[in-house]
Protein backbone atom coordinates (compact mmCIF):
# COMPACT_ATOMS: atom_id res chain seq x y z
CA UNK A 1 0.00 0.00 0.00
CA UNK A 2 2.68 2.30 0.20
CA UNK A 3 3.67 2.45 -3.42
CA UNK A 4 0.27 3.87 -4.17
CA UNK A 5 1.08 7.26 -2.32
CA UNK A 6 4.56 7.44 -4.44
CA UNK A 7 3.10 6.10 -7.62
CA UNK A 8 -0.05 8.84 -7.61
CA UNK A 9 2.81 11.53 -6.65
CA UNK A 10 4.76 9.99 -9.86
CA UNK A 11 1.75 10.22 -11.86
CA UNK A 12 0.97 14.04 -11.22
CA UNK A 13 4.14 14.84 -11.77
CA UNK A 14 4.17 13.98 -15.10
CA UNK A 15 1.35 17.07 -15.75
CA UNK A 16 4.36 19.28 -15.83
CA UNK A 17 6.15 18.29 -18.52
CA UNK A 18 6.21 21.06 -21.50
CA UNK A 19 4.54 17.96 -23.78
CA UNK A 20 1.39 17.81 -21.75
CA UNK A 21 1.12 21.45 -21.25
CA UNK A 22 1.32 22.23 -24.97
CA UNK A 23 -1.76 19.66 -25.27
CA UNK A 24 -3.92 20.79 -22.55
CA UNK A 25 -2.75 24.28 -24.14
CA UNK A 26 -4.04 23.82 -27.59
CA UNK A 27 -7.27 22.15 -26.17
CA UNK A 28 -8.27 25.22 -23.85
CA UNK A 29 -7.52 27.76 -26.52
CA UNK A 30 -9.35 25.98 -28.77
CA UNK A 31 -12.29 26.29 -26.35
CA UNK A 32 -11.95 29.81 -25.52
CA UNK A 33 -12.46 30.36 -29.51
CA UNK A 34 -9.04 31.38 -30.64
CA UNK A 35 -8.59 31.67 -34.49
CA UNK A 36 -4.74 30.15 -34.37
CA UNK A 37 -4.69 27.66 -36.98
CA UNK A 38 -1.59 25.45 -38.52
CA UNK A 39 -2.04 24.30 -41.91
CA UNK A 40 -2.54 20.66 -42.49
CA UNK A 41 1.19 20.69 -44.73
CA UNK A 42 2.75 22.06 -41.33
CA UNK A 43 1.46 19.37 -39.81
CA UNK A 44 1.94 17.04 -42.02
CA UNK A 45 5.99 18.39 -42.25
CA UNK A 46 6.48 17.99 -38.51
CA UNK A 47 4.84 14.43 -38.17
CA UNK A 48 7.41 13.63 -41.11
CA UNK A 49 10.37 15.10 -39.02
CA UNK A 50 9.80 13.66 -35.86
CA UNK A 51 9.21 9.92 -37.43
CA UNK A 52 12.15 10.32 -39.41
CA UNK A 53 13.85 11.61 -36.60
CA UNK A 54 12.65 8.65 -34.60
CA UNK A 55 13.50 5.84 -37.09
CA UNK A 56 17.03 7.02 -37.78
CA UNK A 57 17.84 6.47 -33.90
CA UNK A 58 16.40 3.05 -33.89
CA UNK A 59 18.20 1.94 -37.32
CA UNK A 60 21.36 3.08 -35.31
CA UNK A 61 20.61 1.41 -32.57
CA UNK A 62 19.04 -1.93 -34.31
CA UNK A 63 22.51 -1.85 -36.61
CA UNK A 64 24.47 -2.33 -33.56
CA UNK A 65 21.59 -4.19 -31.32
CA UNK A 66 21.47 -8.56 -30.87
CA UNK A 67 18.46 -9.45 -33.05
CA UNK A 68 17.34 -12.14 -31.30
CA UNK A 69 16.71 -9.68 -28.40
CA UNK A 70 14.02 -7.98 -30.87
CA UNK A 71 12.14 -11.35 -31.17
CA UNK A 72 10.08 -11.84 -28.27
CA UNK A 73 9.11 -7.72 -28.35
CA UNK A 74 8.11 -8.09 -31.75
CA UNK A 75 6.08 -11.07 -31.24
CA UNK A 76 3.85 -9.10 -28.35
CA UNK A 77 3.45 -6.28 -30.68
CA UNK A 78 2.11 -8.38 -33.50
CA UNK A 79 -0.39 -10.13 -30.96
CA UNK A 80 -1.35 -6.65 -29.17
CA UNK A 81 -2.35 -5.43 -32.58
CA UNK A 82 -4.26 -7.89 -33.33
CA UNK A 83 -5.89 -8.75 -30.27
CA UNK A 84 -7.10 -5.10 -29.67
CA UNK A 85 -9.35 -5.15 -33.30
CA UNK A 86 -10.54 -8.94 -31.75
CA UNK A 87 -11.50 -7.24 -28.39
CA UNK A 88 -13.58 -4.64 -30.09
CA UNK A 89 -14.91 -6.28 -32.07
CA UNK A 90 -16.55 -8.71 -29.39
CA UNK A 91 -17.24 -5.43 -27.39
CA UNK A 92 -17.71 -2.35 -29.31
CA UNK A 93 -18.88 -3.88 -32.54
CA UNK A 94 -21.42 -5.65 -30.33
CA UNK A 95 -22.94 -2.85 -28.39
CA UNK A 96 -26.84 -1.57 -29.45
CA UNK A 97 -26.73 1.50 -31.42
CA UNK A 98 -22.78 0.58 -32.73
CA UNK A 99 -22.99 -0.38 -36.47
CA UNK A 100 -20.50 -3.43 -36.43
CA UNK A 101 -18.38 -1.88 -38.95
CA UNK A 102 -18.29 1.42 -37.43
CA UNK A 103 -16.91 -0.88 -34.07
CA UNK A 104 -14.48 -3.21 -36.07
CA UNK A 105 -12.85 0.15 -37.49
CA UNK A 106 -12.46 1.84 -34.31
CA UNK A 107 -10.57 -0.67 -33.33
CA UNK A 108 -8.65 -0.78 -36.00
CA UNK A 109 -7.62 2.57 -35.37
CA UNK A 110 -6.85 1.88 -31.94
CA UNK A 111 -5.16 -1.25 -32.37
CA UNK A 112 -2.88 0.72 -34.91
CA UNK A 113 -0.28 3.30 -33.70
CA UNK A 114 0.10 7.03 -33.18
CA UNK A 115 3.44 8.31 -34.13
CA UNK A 116 3.00 11.92 -32.24
CA UNK A 117 1.78 9.79 -29.18
CA UNK A 118 5.01 7.82 -29.31
CA UNK A 119 7.10 10.92 -30.18
CA UNK A 120 5.32 12.58 -27.06
CA UNK A 121 6.60 9.33 -25.23
CA UNK A 122 10.51 9.65 -26.07
CA UNK A 123 10.49 13.37 -25.49
CA UNK A 124 8.73 12.61 -21.86
CA UNK A 125 11.01 9.30 -20.77
CA UNK A 126 14.11 11.16 -21.81
CA UNK A 127 13.57 13.67 -19.82
CA UNK A 128 12.75 11.50 -16.81
CA UNK A 129 16.11 9.71 -17.62
CA UNK A 130 14.35 6.49 -18.42
CA UNK A 131 16.60 4.42 -20.66
CA UNK A 132 15.47 2.03 -23.56
CA UNK A 133 16.30 0.00 -26.30
CA UNK A 134 16.60 2.68 -28.91
CA UNK A 135 15.18 0.16 -31.39
CA UNK A 136 12.10 0.03 -29.11
CA UNK A 137 10.92 2.68 -31.26
CA UNK A 138 11.04 -0.18 -34.43
CA UNK A 139 7.56 -2.14 -32.89
CA UNK A 140 5.77 0.34 -34.27
CA UNK A 141 5.08 -1.36 -37.50
CA UNK A 142 5.58 -4.86 -35.78
CA UNK A 143 1.50 -3.54 -34.06
CA UNK A 144 0.36 -1.24 -36.76
CA UNK A 145 0.15 -3.54 -39.55
CA UNK A 146 -1.21 -6.34 -38.53
CA UNK A 147 -4.16 -4.07 -36.65
CA UNK A 148 -5.72 -2.17 -39.64
CA UNK A 149 -5.07 -5.38 -41.65
CA UNK A 150 -7.08 -7.62 -38.93
CA UNK A 151 -9.88 -4.60 -38.90
CA UNK A 152 -10.19 -4.22 -42.71
CA UNK A 153 -10.38 -8.01 -42.84
CA UNK A 154 -12.95 -8.64 -40.36
CA UNK A 155 -14.99 -5.56 -41.27
CA UNK A 156 -15.27 -7.18 -45.10
CA UNK A 157 -15.87 -10.57 -44.06
CA UNK A 158 -18.82 -9.39 -41.72
CA UNK A 159 -19.90 -7.04 -44.84
CA UNK A 160 -19.73 -9.33 -47.24
CA UNK A 161 -21.21 -11.92 -45.09
CA UNK A 162 -24.46 -8.98 -44.85
CA UNK A 163 -24.57 -8.74 -49.02
CA UNK A 164 -24.57 -12.27 -49.70
CA UNK A 165 -21.52 -12.03 -51.37
CA UNK A 166 -18.58 -14.65 -51.85
CA UNK A 167 -15.58 -12.72 -52.99
CA UNK A 168 -12.58 -13.36 -51.22
CA UNK A 169 -10.73 -10.25 -49.24
CA UNK A 170 -7.16 -9.43 -50.67
CA UNK A 171 -4.78 -8.95 -47.94
CA UNK A 172 -1.65 -7.02 -50.24
CA UNK A 173 -3.86 -4.38 -51.31
CA UNK A 174 -4.39 -3.28 -47.24
CA UNK A 175 -0.48 -4.21 -46.21
CA UNK A 176 0.61 -2.12 -49.14
CA UNK A 177 -1.77 0.93 -48.40
CA UNK A 178 -0.13 0.81 -44.48
CA UNK A 179 3.52 0.30 -45.70
CA UNK A 180 2.71 3.41 -47.92
CA UNK A 181 0.59 5.55 -45.39
CA UNK A 182 3.10 8.43 -44.33
CA UNK A 183 3.80 8.49 -41.49
CA UNK A 184 4.74 4.31 -41.43
CA UNK A 185 6.99 5.66 -44.68
CA UNK A 186 8.35 8.24 -43.07
CA UNK A 187 9.56 5.72 -40.12
CA UNK A 188 10.15 2.94 -41.96
CA UNK A 189 12.54 5.15 -44.21
CA UNK A 190 14.43 6.60 -40.97
CA UNK A 191 15.22 2.95 -39.68
CA UNK A 192 16.59 2.00 -43.36
CA UNK A 193 18.69 4.70 -43.53
CA UNK A 194 19.54 4.63 -39.95
CA UNK A 195 20.67 0.95 -40.62
CA UNK A 196 22.30 0.97 -43.78
CA UNK A 197 23.82 4.18 -43.71
CA UNK A 198 26.03 6.54 -41.28
CA UNK A 199 23.60 9.24 -40.47
CA UNK A 200 24.95 10.39 -37.31
CA UNK A 201 26.32 13.70 -37.79
CA UNK A 202 23.28 15.06 -39.56
CA UNK A 203 21.37 13.39 -36.73
CA UNK A 204 23.47 14.87 -33.93
CA UNK A 205 23.45 18.59 -35.57
CA UNK A 206 20.00 19.12 -37.36
CA UNK A 207 17.22 16.22 -36.21
CA UNK A 208 17.81 15.66 -32.51
CA UNK A 209 18.54 19.72 -31.68
CA UNK A 210 14.53 20.00 -33.69
CA UNK A 211 13.07 17.59 -31.92
CA UNK A 212 11.95 18.81 -28.83
CA UNK A 213 10.97 22.21 -30.25
CA UNK A 214 8.72 20.61 -33.19
CA UNK A 215 6.77 18.29 -30.39
CA UNK A 216 5.75 21.01 -28.81
CA UNK A 217 3.92 22.35 -31.67
CA UNK A 218 2.60 18.85 -32.60
CA UNK A 219 1.17 18.59 -29.44
CA UNK A 220 -0.79 22.34 -29.62
CA UNK A 221 -1.82 21.04 -33.09
CA UNK A 222 -3.11 17.85 -31.48
CA UNK A 223 -5.13 19.97 -28.84
CA UNK A 224 -7.20 22.30 -30.78
CA UNK A 225 -7.90 19.20 -33.09
CA UNK A 226 -9.18 17.20 -30.54
CA UNK A 227 -11.31 20.17 -29.02
CA UNK A 228 -12.80 20.19 -32.64
CA UNK A 229 -13.60 16.90 -33.18
CA UNK A 230 -15.79 16.72 -29.83
CA UNK A 231 -18.42 18.06 -32.25
CA UNK A 232 -18.40 15.04 -35.07
CA UNK A 233 -18.11 12.18 -31.54
CA UNK A 234 -21.72 13.84 -30.77
CA UNK A 235 -23.33 13.04 -33.85
CA UNK A 236 -22.46 8.88 -33.37
CA UNK A 237 -23.59 6.64 -30.54
CA UNK A 238 -22.06 7.93 -27.17
CA UNK A 239 -20.90 3.87 -26.76
CA UNK A 240 -18.10 5.21 -29.20
CA UNK A 241 -17.00 8.53 -26.15
CA UNK A 242 -16.62 5.27 -23.26
CA UNK A 243 -14.89 3.16 -25.78
CA UNK A 244 -12.19 6.02 -26.50
CA UNK A 245 -12.06 6.89 -22.84
CA UNK A 246 -11.49 3.10 -21.28
CA UNK A 247 -9.56 1.26 -24.27
CA UNK A 248 -6.28 3.36 -24.60
CA UNK A 249 -5.24 2.62 -20.42
CA UNK A 250 -6.65 -0.77 -20.99
CA UNK A 251 -4.60 -1.76 -23.81
CA UNK A 252 -1.44 0.09 -22.70
CA UNK A 253 -1.68 -1.88 -19.75
CA UNK A 254 -2.25 -5.25 -21.12
CA UNK A 255 0.72 -4.50 -23.45
CA UNK A 256 2.46 -3.38 -20.00
CA UNK A 257 1.59 -6.97 -18.60
CA UNK A 258 3.22 -8.40 -22.31
CA UNK A 259 6.27 -6.24 -21.72
CA UNK A 260 6.64 -7.29 -18.35
CA UNK A 261 7.26 -11.20 -19.32
CA UNK A 262 9.81 -10.21 -21.71
CA UNK A 263 11.32 -8.16 -19.00
CA UNK A 264 11.44 -11.44 -17.15
CA UNK A 265 12.72 -13.17 -20.42
CA UNK A 266 14.78 -11.73 -21.99
CA UNK A 267 15.93 -8.50 -20.31
CA UNK A 268 14.04 -6.22 -22.06
CA UNK A 269 14.11 -2.43 -20.50
CA UNK A 270 11.93 -0.81 -18.10
CA UNK A 271 11.67 1.87 -20.55
CA UNK A 272 11.01 -0.68 -23.53
CA UNK A 273 8.28 -2.05 -21.78
CA UNK A 274 6.99 1.46 -21.64
CA UNK A 275 7.26 2.16 -24.66
CA UNK A 276 5.28 -0.94 -26.10
CA UNK A 277 2.41 0.00 -23.59
CA UNK A 278 2.47 3.68 -25.27
CA UNK A 279 2.03 2.11 -29.06
CA UNK A 280 -0.67 -0.46 -27.59
CA UNK A 281 -2.23 2.95 -25.51
CA UNK A 282 -2.31 4.72 -29.03
CA UNK A 283 -4.48 5.27 -31.60
CA UNK A 284 -3.08 6.05 -35.13
CA UNK A 285 -3.44 9.80 -36.41
CA UNK A 286 -1.94 10.18 -39.62
CA UNK A 287 -1.91 6.86 -41.42
CA UNK A 288 -4.89 4.85 -40.11
CA UNK A 289 -7.49 7.11 -41.18
CA UNK A 290 -6.74 6.91 -45.00
CA UNK A 291 -6.12 3.51 -45.07
CA UNK A 292 -9.77 2.86 -43.06
CA UNK A 293 -11.57 4.88 -45.26
CA UNK A 294 -10.34 3.04 -48.21
CA UNK A 295 -10.48 -0.57 -46.65
CA UNK A 296 -13.97 0.22 -44.88
CA UNK A 297 -15.72 2.87 -46.83
CA UNK A 298 -19.16 1.86 -45.33
CA UNK A 299 -17.61 2.57 -41.96
CA UNK A 300 -18.54 6.09 -40.53
CA UNK A 301 -15.07 8.16 -40.24
CA UNK A 302 -17.05 10.55 -37.25
CA UNK A 303 -17.35 7.14 -34.96
CA UNK A 304 -13.88 6.59 -35.24
CA UNK A 305 -11.62 9.30 -36.18
CA UNK A 306 -14.12 11.24 -33.42
CA UNK A 307 -13.45 8.79 -30.79
CA UNK A 308 -9.64 8.73 -31.50
CA UNK A 309 -8.83 12.73 -32.10
CA UNK A 310 -11.18 13.69 -29.31
CA UNK A 311 -10.79 10.88 -26.59
CA UNK A 312 -8.49 8.58 -27.02
CA UNK A 313 -5.42 10.49 -28.10
CA UNK A 314 -5.75 13.18 -25.15
CA UNK A 315 -5.77 10.30 -22.55
CA UNK A 316 -3.09 7.98 -24.39
CA UNK A 317 -0.86 11.37 -23.80
CA UNK A 318 -2.16 13.15 -20.82
CA UNK A 319 -3.10 9.75 -19.14
CA UNK A 320 -1.25 6.77 -20.30
CA UNK A 321 2.16 8.17 -20.68
CA UNK A 322 2.74 9.55 -17.21
CA UNK A 323 0.97 6.81 -15.80
CA UNK A 324 3.19 3.65 -17.60
CA UNK A 325 6.38 5.75 -17.03
CA UNK A 326 5.11 5.49 -12.94
CA UNK A 327 4.17 2.16 -12.89
CA UNK A 328 7.92 1.46 -14.53
CA UNK A 329 9.30 3.24 -11.86
CA UNK A 330 7.37 1.45 -9.44
CA UNK A 331 7.28 -1.91 -10.56
CA UNK A 332 10.98 -1.95 -11.89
Amino acid sequence: MEALPELANRFLMQFQSPTLAFLIGGIVIAALGSRLAISESIYKFIVFMLLLRVGLEGGMSIREANLAEMLLPALFAVVIGIGIVLLARVSLAMLPAVRTEDGIATGGLFGAVSGSTLAAAIVVMESEGLEYEQWAPALYPFMDIPALVMAIVLANLYLKREDGATDKVRIWPIVKESLQGSALSALLLGIALGLLTRPEPVFESFYDPLFRGLLSILMLIMGMEAYSRIQELRRVAHWFAVYAAVAPIMHGLIAFGFGYIAHVLTGFSPGGVVILAVIAGSSSDISGPPTLRAGIPRANPSAYVGASTSVGTPIAIAIGIPLYIALAEAVF
